[in-house]
């Protein structure tokens, strides 16, 4: 995400270069470059505007250090104000009441229903909330059971009334289930429906009458740019949401939504959906998602999604079988399960400062793991356990089964060794001290 607008930006700053300081005309050129590139990005116009005269504004003036450029100056003022565009700081869901209540609302195809199954599995693993949804898309035939699916992934219990046409009965019922049950959060799926549509806004404006929720998420597809914007605008002229849902950001989208949303409807962005997984949900960080357009990174982010993967007492277990020098197969290939769940490869390199840039016209191919997870499945329990005993006979038999060539296998075979001794001298202090002893000065 942000690609284009990243590599845009960043040719914006080069017009400083070799500059002694920043002044009104040197910054001029700039500006209208940045300008262009956010409108590029689907940015509202006068957003754009008023954005590139508070960096000229704030960058004007300014003395430019002797270990930085005005380029990497004017790059800290960005990153600064995109952060106070985007919100300033990040804008947590309020869970105070038990049970708390979250409405969702937004047009039809935005995600309504995915991003429910999202929260729910968030507000599971991440908070310890114990959820309950309710199915209260009466319209859309797929949706009852399309949430039902999502409840049966992650273990979450789904209301729903076949029998009902009446979205305000059918939640009336589901919040008495979840009281019943001790459920401490209730998540409110509702039909997608157009701004334009006077009796289905009229309806969720009953339904929000009714429950009196303590959130309601107006979730938005970012692909749609400045529609997104101006329907966020009419939604909540309506409802008064208490915050945005930009999904599909792994999409082709320029990003204009995520930079527009909150100068326009003065709303928090919450969350934003990066993939069809469960996992694939993040909380909107304003300073980091400015780190990112900006291309400098994210690594925050990174480390949580490791945190969140990464069982620490199978990390201390680990720790030791690499210091005794028995990291095999097996732990090989739990280790990319886990790095598969942390999401999209392209996404996850484009939070390591520098990377992103790299990257910018290289596919990544989620299915990057493939061939070395057929040659792992293809060996025996004794194969995996026992890395030394794959002899050559073994090779050949484990290529033919896991439908690759010998040389490919004989390549996994070597870098798992080369890895595995690197891993033991890391994890010995004594050793690690003696390499850099060694190291040139």
């Amino acid at each position: 995400m942000f690609e284009n607008l990243s590599d845009k930006l960043d040719r914006a700053f080069k017009v400083l270069k070799g500059q002694g300081s920043i002044t009104e005309i040197n910054v001029a050129e700039t500006m209208k470059e940045i300008r262009k590139a956010l409108l590029d990005a689907d940015v509202n116009y006068k957003t754009a505007k008023a954005f590139t005269d508070d960096v000229r504004q704030k960058a004007i003036g300014q003395n430019v250090l002797t270990a930085i450029s005005p380029g990497q100056l004017l790059t800290k003022v960005m990153n600064d104000e995109l952060t106070e565009l985007m919100g300033g700081s990040t804008a947590e869901l309020n869970l105070t009441s038990s049970p708390t209540i979250i409405l969702i609302a937004g047009l039809n195809g935005a995600g309504k229903t995915t991003f429910t199954g999202k929260l729910a599995n968030y507000l599971k693993t991440q908070k310890n909330k114990k959820p309950l949804l309710i199915a209260d898309d009466i319209y859309r035939p797929a949706a009852i059971e399309q949430l039902q699916v999502l409840g049966g992934q992650i273990g979450v219990p789904v209301y729903a009334n076949l029998e009902s046409k009446d979205p305000i009965a059918i939640a009336r019922e589901g919040i008495a289930l979840a009281k019943q049950n001790g459920n401490n959060v209730i998540i409110i799926d509702t039909a997608g429906r157009l701004s334009i549509d006077e009796a289905m806004m009229r309806e969720i404006e009953q339904v929000k009458d009714a429950v009196k929720p303590h959130e309601i998420l107006f979730v938005v597809d970012a692909m749609t740019g400045q529609d997104a914007v101006n329907t966020a605008k009419v939604f909540n002229d309506r409802l008064d949401f208490t915050g945005v849902v930009l999904t599909k950001l792994d999409g082709d989208t320029r990003g204009g939504a995520a930079l527009s949303i909150k100068s326009v409807v003065n709303k928090p962005i919450k969350f934003i959906g990066t993939g069809e997984k469960m996992e694939a949900l993040d909380v909107f960080h304003p300073d980091r998602m400015a780190s990112r357009i900006l291309g400098m990174g994210d690594v925050v982010s990174l480390v949580e999604r490791a945190q969140q993967q990464f069982d620490e007492k199978e990390a201390a277990e680990l720790q030791k079988k690499i210091r005794k020098n028995k990291f095999d197969f097996t732990d090989f290939y739990s280790q990319i399960q886990q790095i598969k769940k942390m999401g999209n490869m392209k996404d996850l390199m484009g939070m390591i400062p520098g990377v992103g840039k790299m990257m910018k016209d290289v596919e990544v191919d989620d299915n990057a793991f493939k061939a070395i997870e057929a040659i792992i499945q293809s060996m025996t329990p004794y194969e995996k356990g026992n890395p030394d005993s794959i002899n050559q006979s073994r090779r050949n038999r484990i290529a033919k089964g896991s439908g690759t060539n010998l040389t490919e296998v004989n390549r996994l075979i070597k870098q798992f060794e080369d890895m595995r001794k690197v891993m033991k001298q890391m994890s010995n202090p004594a050793a690690m001290a003696n390499m850099m002893r060694r190291m040139p000065k």
